[in-house]
């Protein structure tokens, strides 16, 4: 079980997704990564959040009437809002007990994912991290998401199963 985590972790950790995967491909694997990081300079929390490109398009298209394509985007801003639209409604983060405001910068894709880059303000002093995520588990009853948070030069890691809904970090 901890060779599997550990592979998981490396596979995408802070490498991205695995480049060996056709596009249009079944994968045998179901799932995303966020990385949350304090940065105590800025008082800010940066978030990235990597999703499989397809099973993302099929999962908002499930939600949407419009046109999605993440990958050429026709009305990039129309994409960013139905982006923000969804993780909004499938991932929330308090620190210290309080919901932060996740602001959407942005998303791009970087081989086979999505990266989703979020930023909350006003962000001076964490002592714990609450995630609640259920990113595409409607889409997929194995989907998991691996989460890694760092807060003052240490990182810690977890991992949610469909349907598991949150785990919390203390620093």
């Amino acid at each position: 079980m901890v060779n599997y985590f550990l592979s998981l972790l490396l596979m995408f950790g802070g490498v991205g997704m695995p480049a060996a995967l056709p596009a249009n491909s079944n994968h045998p694997i179901y799932v995303s990564v966020a990385e949350i990081e304090h940065n105590a300079k800025a008082q800010t929390l940066q978030v990235s959040y990597k999703i499989f490109t397809d099973d993302f398009e099929k999962t908002l298209r499930n939600n949407t009437t419009l046109k999605v394509d993440l990958i050429n985007p026709k009305n990039r801003e129309l994409m960013n809002t139905v982006v923000n639209a969804y993780l909004q409604k499938h991932f929330t983060i308090k620190v210290n007990g309080k919901a932060v405001s996740l602001h959407l910068l942005g998303f791009e894709e970087i081989e086979e994912g999505i990266y989703s880059y979020f930023e909350a303000d006003k962000i001076t002093d964490v002592k714990t991290v609450e995630v609640f995520n259920n990113v595409l588990y409607e889409y997929q009853p194995q989907q998991m998401g691996i989460f890694h948070c760092k807060v003052n030069g240490v990182t810690k890691s977890s991992k949610l199963n469909n349907p598991d809904t949150g785990v919390t970090f203390t620093f």
